[in-house]
């Protein structure tokens, strides 16, 4: 039987320990349910706010 292992298994526990500490901070600050459900989204797509912001600070 061939077994195939799993190289990325490390960055998806690093992205689910940012998805959570990212959905904490934005629902803490959160002042209405309604931005408590944003900040849920929000902390999905955390990545690509850093990202832009990365590149808005080098100026790419």
């Amino acid at each position: 039987m061939k077994q195939e292992i799993q190289g990325n298994a490390p960055s998806g526990a690093i992205y689910g320990l940012g998805l959570v500490g990212a959905a904490v901070y934005f629902i803490s600050y959160a002042t209405s349910f309604w931005m408590g459900v944003l900040g849920i989204l929000k902390a999905i797509v955390w990545p690509a706010f850093l990202v832009y912001e990365t590149f808005k600070y080098i100026g790419m």
